[in-house]
């Protein structure tokens, strides 16, 4: 976990990068470089032209799954929050084959994912 995306580095790679950002295309330049195997962020209230997931489709033109919680789910800049808390409310499709589908917990999903941790 990551409350800013920017806290990823190369060494991350084929994580599961739960964090507190936006999931804009600013902060997808970041998750693109660390290459995870999912990166979640907050939506941000989706915001004007969808600029609070725009990420997740640039991602998705790298091969990384990526997917959103809902901003009324969890507290956008905290990552324990976004685990704990936070809700699917965008996925692109690289995270909907891993099982991201709006609605569902992001710690559920985490553990679907890494069973034994």
């Amino acid at each position: 976990m990551v409350d800013s995306i920017t806290e990823l580095g190369a060494a991350d790679a084929g994580c599961i990068a739960v964090s507190g950002s936006h999931g804009g295309w600013s902060a997808a330049r970041y998750a693109a470089a660390a290459r995870p195997l999912l990166a979640v962020f907050n939506d941000a209230g989706v915001g004007k032209d969808g600029a609070g997931i725009a990420g997740l489709a640039v991602l998705q033109a790298q091969g990384i799954a990526a997917c959103t919680v809902a901003h009324d789910s969890a507290r956008i800049g905290d990552a324990g929050s976004t685990l704990a808390d936070g809700k699917i409310s965008h996925a692109n499709e690289a995270a909907r084959a891993l099982g991201a589908e709006p609605g569902l917990r992001c710690a559920e999903l985490v553990a679907r994912l890494r069973p034994d941790a």
